[in-house]
């Protein structure tokens, strides 16, 4: 008859996920700068462009989080980069 073996004890794990907890308590949401705008369609299409431009999606990892269209055809988008491009 084979026998099964016991869980292995998950003292070690517990403490690394603790200690990542520790050392992220007072993080804001991740290390992205976050900034949401609610403008016309084409102001929106300007201001998306403006950022793309002063801070390029290769260093900073800029994007369009999320939109949505609004009544009166005006979005409402989050644009998300890097803080810095170090």
């Amino acid at each position: 008859m084979t026998k099964i073996p016991s869980r292995p004890p998950l003292d070690g794990l517990k403490r690394q996920i603790a200690r990542h907890r520790q050392d992220n308590a007072g993080r804001t949401e991740g290390h992205f700068v976050r900034q949401t705008f609610c403008l016309t369609r084409d102001e929106a299409r300007a201001k998306a462009r403006e950022w793309f431009d002063a801070f390029p999606k290769a260093a900073y990892w800029t994007e369009v989080e999320s939109w949505r269209p609004l009544d009166g055809d005006r979005i409402e988008f989050t644009m998300r980069r890097l803080p810095s491009a170090d």
